[in-house]
């Protein structure tokens, strides 16, 4: 992960302050592209606690197709990563509580987006049809950004990683991911190790090896009150990629996995950082 860590000191060498919406501050800078290539091992960071569980639990309910937060805590009840931002949206409608809809969040718009006749669109599993049947196909993509379901009002967060396209050459697929913005210290780690798991798993359902993870982002800022933990991880050597183990129970559909199927084997991190591995 020396890529990720090179790209924190870009951002602190030559980043500029913007405002943001939560008027915390950034630095910021415009285009990243990084390849990970799987075939040398899982990108799991090793200088700052990833949270692996809460991770994997949240793909999955993303594969689900699910936009709802109950189903999300079903999978993984410890998980938090969607908390804040279904409290905000529950305020943004004048509610204390609900039944735990976020809207069309991602989710929804990979397995349900919906059509301008009021048809449904399967996306993920579309991409998976076309990389088993039309492989050299240059339309492997899924779509989060839909336009007309952004509105505050209507979403607890507009997608930030935007979209994905699949790529299959030699036996190998690839896939790249776009990410509209990144928060670098707490969202990137956890966004590099869910499409690099979400690949192994397609991967693994269309007889193919995975190749590389390519990850484009937009805006990729580093808040202002998270400098120096960056500053931190920086200082830290990171150690060897994980390898990725994946229960093999004959899963044919990208729906049949479950959250036992995943299991990071020789994974290394800091000291400082173990006993925070728990979730």
């Amino acid at each position: 992960m020396k890529n990720y860590l090179e790209q924190l000191q870009l951002i602190l060498d030559t980043g500029t302050r913007r405002g943001d919406r939560t008027g915390v501050g950034t630095i910021s800078t415009f285009g990243l592209h990084t390849r990970y290539d799987l075939s040398q091992g899982f990108p799991a960071v090793t200088t700052k606690k990833l949270v692996w569980k809460s991770m994997v639990s949240e793909l999955l309910w993303f594969v689900s197709g699910s936009g709802n937060i109950n189903d999300l805590k079903d999978i993984y009840r410890h998980n938090k990563l969607w908390d804040l931002n279904y409290q905000d949206y529950l305020k943004r409608h004048g509610l204390e509580t609900s039944n735990g809809d976020m809207g069309r969040v991602y989710g929804q718009q990979w397995r349900k987006w919906r059509t301008a006749d009021g048809r449904e669109v399967d996306q993920l599993q579309e991409a998976i049809d076309l990389i088993r049947h039309n492989p050299e196909s240059r339309r492997i993509i899924v779509n989060a950004w839909n336009p007309g379901e952004i509105d505050p009002m209507d979403v607890a967060l507009p997608p930030c990683h935007s979209f994905f396209q699949f790529y299959v050459a030699e036996g190998k697929l690839s896939l790249q991911m776009y990410q509209r913005s990144a928060d670098m210290f707490l969202g990137v780690p956890l966004n590099i190790a869910s499409y690099s798991l979400l690949l192994h798993m397609v991967a693994r359902i269309t007889d193919l090896q995975p190749g590389e993870f390519i990850h484009s982002i937009g805006d990729a800022h580093i808040y202002l009150d998270a400098i120096e933990q960056c500053r931190e991880q920086i200082s830290r050597k990171p150690f060897p990629l994980p390898q990725i183990s994946i229960r093999d129970r004959g899963q044919r559909s990208v729906d049949d996995f479950v959250m036992d199927d995943f299991e990071l084997l020789n994974y290394q991190c800091h000291e400082a950082i173990k006993a925070q591995m728990a979730v």
